[in-house]
């Protein structure tokens, strides 16, 4: 088995689609980034990233790429997810939170869960997605910004011969 665990930043700005978990959020503003700036699925890949000894997101996927401008993280996500099987594992289990003051994430939560599960080959049960307040404190508070942190194991494909 292999534990990794992941965290990420990015800056809420206007005229930026939100997204998170690779679902569009309805906000007046959006996360800042090369990519999409899907701060909760980054979080995810730098966790995967980390179980692996592989660096961390901007090693694999360099902010001065154009080619990953704009990008969907989920594709990136499955770039990574096409290195952890070819190393022979596969996800045990996810859980990442979301930091933001608003909007409120409970209501997409399921869809999260069932789009990430899907680009990682592997049942919504195994994908815990939670968020919360800072309770207006921080940068999250003052809603300059959104953060998330992800821990997960993998294991041997096997493993479960």
């Amino acid at each position: 088995m292999r534990v990794g665990t992941g965290y990420d930043v990015h800056r809420l700005v206007e005229g930026r689609k939100l997204i998170l978990g690779g679902i569009e959020i309805p906000f007046e503003k959006g996360l800042l980034g090369h990519s999409d700036a899907d701060v909760l699925t980054h979080a995810i890949m730098d966790a995967l990233c980390g179980a692996l000894c592989l660096g961390d997101i901007g090693k694999l996927y360099p902010d001065t790429d154009p080619k990953y401008k704009d990008i969907s993280s989920l594709l990136l996500l499955r770039g990574i997810m096409d290195r952890v099987e070819d190393r022979g594992y596969a996800i045990g289990n996810v859980d990442v939170v979301v930091m933001a003051q608003r909007p409120k994430l409970a209501s997409h939560i399921d869809a999260m869960r069932r789009k990430l599960a899907g680009v990682m080959d592997c049942r919504v049960d195994q994908v815990s997605v939670k968020a919360t307040t800072t309770e207006g404190l921080g940068f999250v508070g003052r809603e300059e910004g959104m953060a998330a942190m992800a821990s997960l194991l993998l294991f041997s494909k096997d493993d479960e011969k």
